[in-house]
């Protein structure tokens, strides 16, 4: 049977489900508590910072970009050793991929596997207003069950015992009251334009964790919060023979450090299960490559926030040219394309020379270029797959590319709200492109790309 799990879901973005979240998971584990965190949506930054509190991997459960049974799996292989799952939420509860399409949505997953939901409310300035927005989050979908309600920025004791908590209990009885957390800065994470700072550069020390389980310990009914927890209703597994092992390992070099560190957890399983020896370096502190290497993949993260140290490890730009030229692999998703490119222009109109690999400069921008779901095809071999490969993934960026010479596409974002769009830049061995994707939507794609 599958580890019993709870979803910690906020009202919208901004609402402090992050919070919450790491409370949490901060005070159970300190409990002793052997707990697997997972995120709901395509999001990189908040599973990393579960995964310094827990110690375990943590995992993204979207049900736009994976099938049920990859879902399932994806679960099932997360909770191997844990006894507890906690996941967090994306935007709203009922938030996903449209204004009338919940697919992706932390309310879609709640409802596919019945697993239930405490919602995390804003409550600056309000008092009996509370119950008004848990009784309509709660009765919205009578097949999601909000099970508890945490309070989130709250004035203090009195504000959440006078007025909150009997709202609570008076309006929406069916709702358990899990008390609170109040505006802290301590608990407080720094932010950029993609969203929190990653895991890889905010490192605050144990004081921060401590700081977490403190205000969960004190201020939420952690008891009451763990015997809501249900096991999910998973599809059964499927019958499937048993793969063959990998021929041959394949060693790949892995970007890994502040300017690349968004990869989803389940891509690197199946780089392993189809032959891959990963093998992380770090293109802004190392001198060249990992030695032996056959392909690498640079994933996406804030190369314009390190611009400077990238473009001054003139040794690193040698290797991944010398490493091109000889025709070898690469894959480049967001952050990685926008290192392979000729030059990167911040949002102060400051310029720095990057890889050189791709014709053509990147340019920031106050506002994103892109967000949202996406299909990527190929429309012709490419390193992953023949032409007609499809793998979901998606968008998020603050950048555009201006050609600098004539670029060669390989292939199309397709998008359910617009036409089709030109993305992966194949030039030898690179393929670079914007899109993220999830190698769980085409398990065939992580074999492709060790060939």
């Amino acid at each position: 049977m599958p580890i019993p799990a709870l979803i910690i879901a906020g009202t919208h973005s901004g609402s402090g489900k992050t919070t919450a979240t790491l409370a949490v998971l901060a005070a159970l584990v300190r409990r002793g508590r052997r707990v697997q965190g997972f995120k709901v949506g395509p999001d990189f930054i908040d599973p990393g910072h579960q995964s310094r509190i827990t110690g375990r991997p943590s995992r993204n459960l979207d049900t736009w970009l994976l099938d049920p049974s990859a879902l399932a799996e994806t679960y099932r292989r997360g909770a191997v050793g844990a006894d507890l799952a906690v996941i967090e939420g994306v935007m709203g509860l009922f938030d996903g991929r449209g204004a009338l399409d919940e697919s992706g949505s932390t309310a879609d997953l709640a409802r596919r596997w019945g697993v239930p939901v405490v919602l995390v409310v804003d409550a600056r300035g309000v008092s009996r207003s509370v119950a008004a927005m848990v009784l309509g989050f709660a009765t919205f979908d009578p097949t999601v069950r909000v099970a508890g309600a945490i309070a989130n920025k709250v004035g203090g004791r009195r504000h959440y015992d006078d007025y909150l908590a009997p709202s609570l209990r008076a309006s929406v009885p069916d709702v358990a009251p899990l008390g609170y957390l109040t505006r802290d800065e301590r608990l407080a994470i720094p932010s950029r334009h993609l969203g929190l700072w990653t895991a890889d550069e905010f490192r605050p020390g144990g004081g921060f964790e401590d700081a977490l389980a403190d205000a969960a310990e004190s201020t939420l009914d952690l008891d009451r919060l763990l015997a809501l927890a249900r096991p999910p209703d998973l599809p059964p597994v499927p019958q499937a023979p048993e793969p063959s092992p990998p021929a041959r390992r394949t060693r790949v070099a892995l970007a890994r450090d502040p300017a690349f560190c968004f990869y989803y957890e389940d891509n690197l399983d199946h780089l392993r299960a189809s032959g891959a020896e990963l093998v992380p370096f770090s293109p802004l502190d190392d001198p060249g490559l990992p030695e032996g290497v056959e392909r690498v993949y640079l994933g996406g993260g804030y190369p314009e926030a390190f611009a400077a140290q990238l473009a001054a490890n003139a040794p690193m730009c040698a290797a991944i040219r010398q490493f091109h030229a000889q025709g070898g692999t690469i894959l480049a998703e967001c952050g990685g394309l926008m290192a392979c490119a000729e030059s990167l222009r911040d949002h102060s109109g400051r310029v720095d020379p990057m890889w050189g690999l791709v014709p053509a400069r990147v340019v920031m921008h106050a506002r994103f270029a892109a967000l949202g779901y996406v299909t990527v095809s190929t429309d012709r071999t490419t390193p992953l797959g023949p032409a007609g490969t499809l793998v979901r993934g998606h968008e998020f960026h603050y950048s555009t590319l201006e050609p600098l010479a004539p670029l060669t596409y390989a292939t199309r974002l397709l998008r359910p709200d617009g036409d089709p769009k030109p993305d992966g830049i194949q030039i030898g061995g690179l393929l670079a492109g914007y899109a993220h994707m999830h190698f769980g939507s085409n398990p065939r794609v992580a074999a492709n790309l060790l060939r």
